[in-house]
């Protein structure tokens, strides 16, 4: 099996990469230019900003078997001003349509796995949210509705187009969960805000599992939520952390400090509730590695 993948040495990328490796498939990467890659890499380049992608390497090197799209600038480093919230929906609306329009214009491949994320349904209380569900308001949901929309290049042809709905991704080498130590392993930690906003969660092992399970499960498409099947409170997730570290947990977060330091970064990322289910997973046969938060947060951080 050959892999095109985009994003391929973030945090879910280069597990993914790993992974696809360790089965056997071929991977090219699709690199920004001047990307240092290892020797004997295979890439191939593109410039989202400039609107280029090499469609004559994209011919030579496929026809792909599947095609994972993992790029776009980071949500959770810096306060959003307007240029950072325009980084973010272009990065991710206009990188998606250049790809899905490139690989039209080649032979298509089989499957597409395109990163979306659970901010598409915004902040929802308690609501269970499944793949139906309809979309939320504010800035993150319509930049995930843009964010499928620029896959349909693809959709009326023979591809099957995976959105996968990524919640928030657990690894102790990278993204949200090492930021959110450092309190705790000071003795500061606490919960965010009122504590009660719900947290969809997975391990970055099982996230990259999940990709390759949506390139081999031909009834998946569309929508996917990318989640464990048990997400938890705020509260609930400060507790874990507490246990596993051995650190207490009495000093919260006041959303109002958090609003004043992080703007309208705060109320999207931190204080939002998304609870959500893995339906269309569960419904296909995936099997969690990790279903429960604390033995997750044990594995990830080395503390079984």
């Amino acid at each position: 099996m050959k892999v095109l993948v985009s994003g391929s040495t973030g945090l879910i990328g280069s597990r993914l990469v790993d992974s696809l490796r360790g089965s056997k498939a071929t991977v090219v990467r699709l690199v920004r230019p001047r990307t240092k890659a290892p020797p004997g890499e295979r890439t191939i380049e593109w410039d989202v900003e400039q609107g280029r992608l090499d469609r004559e390497s994209l011919a030579s090197e496929g026809p792909f078997d599947a095609v994972v799209h993992l790029a776009g600038e980071n949500i959770g480093s810096g306060r959003w001003s307007e240029a950072k919230k325009r980084a973010i929906r272009d990065s991710r609306v206009q990188g998606t349509r250049l790809l899905a329009e490139a690989l039209a214009s080649v032979e298509p491949p089989r499957v597409l796995v395109s990163g979306s994320a659970i901010g598409y349904y915004g902040d929802r209380g308690d609501e269970l949210l499944t793949e139906a569900s309809p979309p939320g308001e504010g800035f993150l949901p319509q930049v995930c509705k843009e964010w499928e929309a620029a896959t349909a290049p693809l959709e009326s042809g023979t591809t099957r187009v995976v959105h996968l709905r990524t919640g928030l991704v657990l690894s102790g080498s990278g993204g949200a969960l090492p930021r959110m130590l450092l309190p705790f392993r000071l003795g500061v930690g606490g919960k965010v805000g009122s504590g009660r906003q719900h947290v969809s969660w997975i391990t970055v092992d099982d996230i990259a599992r999940v990709i390759e399970h949506a390139i081999a499960h031909e009834e998946l498409r569309g929508p996917v939520n990318g989640v464990a099947p048990n997400p938890v409170t705020n509260a609930e997730l400060t507790k874990a952390l507490g246990r596993v570290l051995r650190r207490p947990t009495i000093f919260p977060a006041p959303a109002f400090a958090l609003r004043l330091v992080l703007g309208e970064m705060a109320d999207a990322l931190l204080l939002s509730s998304a609870r959500v289910a893995p339906g269309e997973l569960e419904r296909s046969g995936y099997r969690f590695e990790h279903p429960m938060l604390e033995e997750a947060l044990r594995h990830v951080l080395g503390r079984g």
